[in-house]
């Protein structure tokens, strides 16, 4: 008989608590992971993921499971209590990562280039995503723009971890997204700003003394231990070495002279906020204008098409 492999003590989450149960429906059922996912119409390595808790189910999926596994509808029922967004998904090389951050008692990180995922906001993750691989995936871009937002939750509460944030001048100039999303990626720093647990700063074009062409995300951990984090193009870097640490712990402390202040840094941002609206209002008008041209040329092809001559209704007839 199977038997429920249930992790000792409390689990912090509930996708893997979904994860446990489906694999033990699965057993109980007599089911490998090969054979189960051919039902499922499924790759197997997609269901290793489910039962570790590292991948979403899809609904329907979870219907079929409940099904063919005769659970009597449990799984449904505690998926819809999981929230999904909170938990998964991440690519495979990042998944250790985000769960190093949702446990981390303080972050400070360098980023240039593009907004860090713990400071964006719904639009201009998805318009991130919508510029990389996932471009023609329109589900993942859905699925990878929720799993950002859920990593933010914790960080985003008052009482949350110490996140403090140096950002390059071209983080807030890059436009991402066109002038809507930028103004509303700028709305959002300003507002997370004010919680006691961020501190934002920028690094202006006119004050670098040091070259920002990398980002990186310095952890401290609950038990004290110190990690550093740094991405190549599809792969990420995590040490807890010392020597690499403490090496990029400097290189950040140099980079924290060079930055405004709080109160100036967030007077660049509201700058550029105003700058992405003018530009908005001006695309705005541009659209009008270019609309009310197209009405015109249409109204005039009307006017001047070919006339057609109709017959004379005779009088008395």
């Amino acid at each position: 008989m199977a038997h429920r492999r249930i992790k000792r003590g409390p689990t912090a989450s509930s996708a893997v608590m979904f994860g446990e149960e489906l694999r033990f429906y699965r057993e109980m059922a007599g089911y490998t992971q090969e054979e189960l996912a051919k039902l499922l119409h499924c790759d197997r390595t997609v269901l290793t993921r489910c039962e570790s808790g590292k991948r979403r189910m899809q609904p329907e999926m979870v219907e079929d499971a409940d099904r063919l596994l005769d659970t009597g509808g449990s799984l449904k029922r505690l998926w819809d209590r999981v929230d999904w967004n909170a938990e998964i998904e991440h690519p495979d090389w990042f998944q250790d990562h985000a769960e190093m951050e949702a446990e981390a008692v303080a972050l400070r990180l360098v980023q240039c280039s593009v907004v860090h995922g713990l400071l964006q906001c719904p639009a201009y993750a998805r318009a991130v995503f919508e510029a990389g691989d996932e471009a023609n995936n329109p589900a993942l871009i859905e699925e990878r723009t929720a799993a950002r937002l859920g990593r933010q939750k914790r960080f985003l509460d008052p009482d949350g971890p110490l996140l403090v944030a140096i950002l390059d001048e071209s983080v807030i100039r890059t436009a991402i997204g066109g002038p809507g999303v930028m103004r509303r990626q700028m709305d959002h720093l300003l507002s997370v700003a004010r919680l006691p647990n961020i501190v934002i700063q920028i690094v202006p074009f006119g004050h670098r003394r040091m070259v920002i062409d990398k980002s990186m995300v310095l952890l401290e951990m609950p038990d004290g231990q110190h990690w550093v984090y740094s991405e190549s193009l599809d792969r990420g870097h995590p040490s807890n070495v010392p020597s690499i640490v403490s090496g990029h712990q400097r290189r950040y402390d140099r980079l924290r002279r060079e930055v405004l202040s709080m109160d100036d840094s967030l007077l660049l941002i509201a700058k550029a906020l105003e700058g992405f609206k003018d530009e908005e209002e001006r695309a705005r008008r541009s659209r009008l204008a270019q609309e009310q041209l197209q009405r015109q040329q249409r109204g005039r092809l009307c006017r001047g098409g070919p006339r057609v001559a109709y017959p004379r209704r005779r009088s008395g007839a």
